[in-house]
């Protein structure tokens, strides 16, 4: 990842320019979403559908479904269809790695056991 984020980059010094800090930007704001960023992990884990999802986090379908369009549009995870069921898996596998590394060396700081995912928020707390 890092050789990618090294080729990357362009500006003066090595710096990344201003629209890839701000497309880097955009996609950490989207994932400061204990939710979205739940939605992630599970997503790390394997494939899902919706209501798969949405027990798992904690979320009703209507809001993990909203959640699942913003990661969609930044590309951060895709769907398909299976027959009636739309499945979701994350886009980019780099996205994992960068997600497990945060909540790895937190759960290290922290002296957590393993970098288990986000504490589950129930639907009153998955703002949007």
């Amino acid at each position: 990842m890092v050789g990618t984020v090294a080729g990357a980059v362009g500006g003066r010094d090595g710096d990344p320019s201003a629209e890839l800090l701000t497309q880097a930007a955009a996609a950490f704001g989207l994932l400061a979403s204990t939710a979205r960023l739940h939605i992630v992990w599970a997503l790390a884990e394997g494939e899902s559908d919706v209501s798969g999802l949405a027990e798992r986090v904690g979320g009703t379908l209507p809001a993990v479904s909203q959640h699942l369009a913003k990661l969609k549009l930044a590309g951060l995870v895709r769907s398909r269809r299976e027959g009636r069921r739309v499945v979701y898996l994350v886009d980019d596998p780099d996205v994992v790695t960068v997600v497990r590394l945060m909540v790895g060396q937190l759960a290290d700081r922290t002296g957590g056991r393993s970098a288990g995912p986000p504490a589950p928020r129930r639907a009153h707390g998955l703002g949007l």
